[in-house]
């Protein structure tokens, strides 16, 4: 027996809290019986119907993929547009962990596992991810120092952060950067380079937490070890 919105979450269809909401609403039954008690328990042999869909507990699936550019961190386009889900070869309902904006490559997460999805997203986990940036010009020291500090975007300031150059090219006028942040805020790695008048070229996801590419090329995938998502759970 198992907590009604924990089983939820481990369908994949939402995270513990959204399934909270859902009970509440009256949006969820069990074995025919609309359910609103937050404490309810339930067992592999009930049936669970949300929103008048019956869910089951899958096997849970993890998968780290190298995100090619111009590829959808979603599940579906209806522009026609690739999606992450596209080079996953699964009958699963998996969906990405996060997301990668179209011309961003690298590390991308894929899980039909809605409570290590919340864990992993969630504002306040400060999960770490490392970037390899390639930006318009020469980035300077003093610029560095102010974007690792944390600047204000939209009224937020960002969190404290690694801004390094790797490398400078003169023949293209192009500075390799080293970026590690821990908030997941949209475009927030371009934005912070955009404040101080770079253009970002070329950006790379290379670290998630503690998972890297490896030996993945573009638009391969692998399987995550029961390890590593045991060390995903403990950060939680």
């Amino acid at each position: 027996m198992e907590r009604l919105n924990k089983y939820i979450s481990k369908s994949g269809v939402c995270s513990r809290r959204k399934a909270d909401e859902l009970i509440m609403s009256g949006k969820v039954s069990v074995n025919g019986e609309v359910i609103r008690e937050l404490g309810t328990k339930v067992s592999g042999s009930d049936v669970v119907e949300v929103s008048g869909n019956v869910i089951k507990n899958e096997i849970k699936e993890y998968y780290l993929l190298y995100k090619p550019r111009e590829v959808i961190s979603a599940v579906s386009d209806d522009k026609g547009r690739r999606v992450v889900t596209d080079f996953i070869d699964t009958n699963s309902r998996i969906f990405p962990v996060g997301r990668l904006d179209y011309d961003t490559t690298g590390i991308i997460l894929l899980t039909n596992d809605g409570e290590l999805s919340n864990i992993l997203t969630h504002p306040s986990k400060d999960v770490e991810k490392e970037y390899l940036a390639k930006v318009r010009g020469f980035f300077k020291k003093e610029d560095a120092l102010v974007l690792s500090r944390g600047v204000v975007i939209d009224g937020v300031k960002t969190k404290r952060a690694v801004f390094k150059l790797e490398r400078y090219d003169k023949k293209s006028d192009a500075s390799y950067v080293k970026v590690v942040i821990s908030e997941g805020r949209n475009h927030q790695v371009k934005n912070m380079f955009s404040l101080l008048g770079y253009e970002t070229l070329k950006l790379k996801r290379e670290r998630y937490a503690f998972l890297t590419l490896g030996n993945l090329k573009s638009g391969e995938y692998r399987k995550l070890s029961l390890k590593e998502v045991k060390q995903l759970y403990s950060l939680r």
